[in-house]
């Protein structure tokens, strides 16, 4: 085995990113940055409210839109801003002045908001995923278009620094060209039933995890193998969550079953929580603590599928919601050998994690190293008994130290584009399409084409 430390970073920015703690970060002109937030949940009032504020002090806010009046007084509040708050999008953007409008929105409502923000003159940002089905992805792609403005889609695990490591060494042809690919993502009890309580847990509001949780995974899959995806096969179902219980209620408050339900959710032991939902949910009905067993869930709880790529790349893909720890891995075979790494897997690392807590600590903004701990990737030749380990330092939160250094790209130092790692509206279509085409392929029983789907034509080697 022959030990090595990850030093290259492509960027010279890129590689300070990995030695020095982000503060305040200001562009030194004095001028700011507008921004104009859709959107005022979780996400929306976090990383790209208060945390954002706090890290980048070249950035201010002119704007925010919420259907939910309450909540959005709440995240004035909570931000510590002053502009004005706005329940009609058509209204905010006729009122504010803004350099981009921010889309963190139910992943349904994302397309009417971007085409109407293109359309009004406005850059944007949107959350991933960038929407939820082909024909509101059409509608965006057309709207970009025709007003010449500009969609990024905010693909924060690319720019991980264990993402960027990969990278690397595929882009190298570390062990020659890639053939095939087994990736199978893990999400826990806690975390992934969290997303049957919400929203989340309704193909209407937000795709399935298909879309939602797993264009995260497809669009890496995207980046790493600089190509796109011309064919899904699927398989899903929903036998844990939803109708698959003896007894439910309505929300884990005052729920009868609370005693033996092991999903028991108490939302009341956090204040932030608190005054975000539970204090406004009289506005518009949304349970934050909904049961994980509703007979509404219509969303899959299990799914597999096979990618087929434009260079000819074959992609093994599994997503599991209810597993007793979080964590992914992934294989890349190639003709000269074959590389893998994971993240979190238990029997796999040092130190174990409490699974409960483990999803707010990848939320959080933290992007210190954990001392004495490290990702690692494993390279190893046909024909060696012999094997490499690179390494690069764990990062405490916030996704492998990912979304804040694409914050920084943002807003900071838009020429650092290591790879091409900026995401837009192809990338942000490619990433769903292949979400899409699977939640078909399941309904239909037969693989589907992305060209059903699209007039882009997939690329075999992006850049």
């Amino acid at each position: 085995m022959e030990r090595r430390n990850f030093v290259k970073y492509t960027a010279a920015a890129g590689a300070s990113l990995m030695l020095h703690p982000f503060s305040a970060f200001a562009t030194g002109s004095g001028e700011k940055i507008r921004l104009a937030l859709a959107g005022t949940g979780v996400r929306g009032v976090g990383f790209w409210g208060k945390d954002l504020i706090k890290n980048f002090s070249n950035c201010e806010f002119t704007g925010l839109m919420d259907i939910n009046p309450g909540r959005l007084a709440y995240a004035r509040e909570y931000m510590n801003v002053s502009c004005p708050v706005f329940t009609n999008i058509d209204e905010m953007l006729k009122t504010v002045k803004a350099d981009y409008i921010i889309v963190t929105t139910v992943d349904a409502a994302h397309d009417e908001i971007i085409v109407k923000a293109l359309m009004a003159g406005f850059n944007v940002i949107t959350e991933k995923p960038m929407t939820t089905d082909e024909d509101k992805c059409r509608k965006i792609l057309a709207a970009e278009k025709a007003s010449g403005k500009k969609v990024t889609v905010a693909f924060n695990y690319r720019h991980s620094v264990h993402a960027m490591q990969l990278k690397e060494l595929l882009a190298a042809d570390r062990v020659g060209k890639i053939t095939s690919v087994d990736f199978n993502w893990y999400l826990n009890v806690h975390h992934g039933a969290d997303y049957f309580r919400r929203w989340h847990g309704k193909i209407a509001k937000g795709g399935s995890l298909w879309v939602h949780k797993a264009t995260h995974h497809f669009d890496l899959l995207n980046w790493w193998l600089n190509s796109e995806p011309v064919e899904v096969t699927a398989y899903g179902s929903l036998e844990h969550y939803g109708k698959n219980n003896a007894f439910r209620g309505t929300k884990c408050r005052g729920c009868e079953h609370k005693e033996k339900c092991k999903f028991y959710w108490d939302i009341t032991g956090n204040k932030h929580n608190v005054n975000m939902y539970v204090n406004n949910e009289h506005h518009d009905g949304y349970l934050r603590d909904g049961c994980v067993w509703s007979n509404d869930i219509d969303i899959y709880d299990k799914m597999s599928a096979q990618i087929i790529y434009a260079n000819g790349v074959q992609v093994n893909y599994s997503l599991t919601t209810y597993s007793p720890y979080e964590g992914w891995q992934i294989a890349f075979n190639g003709l000269k050998g074959r590389v893998e790494t994971w993240e979190d897997i238990p029997y796999l690392q040092k130190t174990p994690e409490d699974q409960a807590k483990r999803h707010a600590i990848e939320m959080s903004n933290a992007d210190d190293a954990i001392p004495g701990e490290v990702r690692e990737i494993i390279a190893m030749d046909n024909f060696s008994k012999n094997f490499e380990v690179y390494t690069t330092p764990k990062i405490r939160g916030g996704h492998g130290g990912g979304d804040i250094r694409m914050q920084r790209r943002m807003f900071i130092d838009k020429t650092d584009n290591p790879h091409h790692i900026m995401a837009g509206t192809r990338e942000g279509a490619m990433s769903i399409l292949i979400g899409i085409a699977a939640r078909k392929s399941i309904q239909l029983k037969r693989p589907v084409k992305i060209s059903e789907l699209t007039d882009l034509v997939p690329m075999a080697n992006r850049f």
